[in-house]
């Protein structure tokens, strides 16, 4: 029996996803007109779409040129060989750096100023991977070859140099967690509890972090 692969979205498919999400993410956008009209973050989006579609359909001259038109006309610079998934943001967009070996899962958000860059490694992968539904804060930099697990958030202006955990927030330089949403066990509550005092089951139960 042929094994069914899933089939890749077209790329005004990818480009009208990021545009609804878009939408779905910024309060000041009152339709979709407003973000293909007014959304700097989503053309930056729409143009490394369009610069890895050529860059992997054998045009890598034309889409580095292109690339390099867009870094001086919209202030990012995504290099097209970046691998992004899809429903992918970029709120503000000025000043977002984006390395060529870089990784970044479905439904991530990304603010002004990101970085997602090497530390001095030049052969191989060399910059970050980051997970799904991924929220990079403004100004923040992820360096070197490291996983940023789903659901995870860095705070704005925050350094990382390591691996962050999944369903975590991390802030500092060097960045740090800082609060953590996994749940890896369940525990009753104390003994002194009246369970019997509540009518919602699930207040008697708490999840350990």
């Amino acid at each position: 029996m042929a094994r069914r692969t899933e089939r890749r979205p077209s790329l005004f498919a990818l480009m009208h996803e990021d545009a609804q999400a878009a939408l779905d993410r910024d309060p000041a956008a009152d339709s979709i007109r407003d973000i293909v009209l007014y959304s700097t973050g989503t053309h930056i989006v729409w143009s490394y779409r369009w610069h890895r579609w050529l860059y992997e359909h054998g045009m890598r001259g034309l889409a580095l040129l292109l690339a390099k038109r867009t870094r001086r006309r919209l202030g990012a610079d995504i290099f097209p060989s970046a691998q992004i998934g899809r429903r992918f943001s970029i709120d503000h967009g000025i000043g977002v750096v984006i390395g060529g070996t870089a990784i970044i899962g479905d439904d991530c958000l990304i603010y002004q100023g990101v970085t997602l860059g090497m530390t001095g490694k030049h052969g191989g992968k060399r910059h970050p991977t980051l997970g799904n539904n991924v929220m990079v804060g403004a100004n923040a930099t992820v360096l070197g070859d490291i996983h940023v697990g789903d659901n995870a958030k860095i705070a704005a202006g925050a350094v990382v140099v390591h691996e962050v955990p999944h369903d975590t927030t991390v802030a500092g330089v060097p960045a740090h967690v800082v609060r953590d949403r996994r749940c890896e066990r369940l525990q009753f509550v104390e003994d002194s509890f009246d369970a019997l005092s509540v009518d919602d089951e699930n207040i008697r139960w708490s999840c350990a972090l």
